[in-house]
């Protein structure tokens, strides 16, 4: 996680971390629930191999952001638990899809 700062929920990803770190710490929150974990890889197609295998590629990490935007209840906590917003995770996803 970010070190505290009072206008860290502010920052866009280009200013404080970019697209593939926040895409990172939110496939980390996600991997951290096992039952959400397991939605993760049967509704994306992707495996554990693959996931390790693709940490640096876009595409994977796109896969994570959609995920999570596809479940708003899931992009809330996420955003709430890495300490940005649910419209930076948005931002992201879309920088990922370029």
């Amino acid at each position: 996680m970010r070190p505290d700062s009072p206008d860290s929920k502010r920052l866009g990803p280009a200013d404080d971390e970019d697209a593939s770190t926040l895409a990172l710490m939110a496939l980390a929150w996600t991997l951290g629930d096992e039952p959400r974990a397991d939605r993760l890889l049967a509704l994306t197609g992707l495996d554990a191999d693959t996931l390790r295998a693709g940490i640096n590629d876009k595409m994977v990490l796109r896969a994570v952001l959609d995920f999570l935007a596809d479940h708003e209840p899931d992009l809330i906590a996420c955003a709430d638990a890495i300490d940005t917003t649910a419209e930076k995770l948005i931002a992201a996803r879309r920088e990922l899809g370029r």
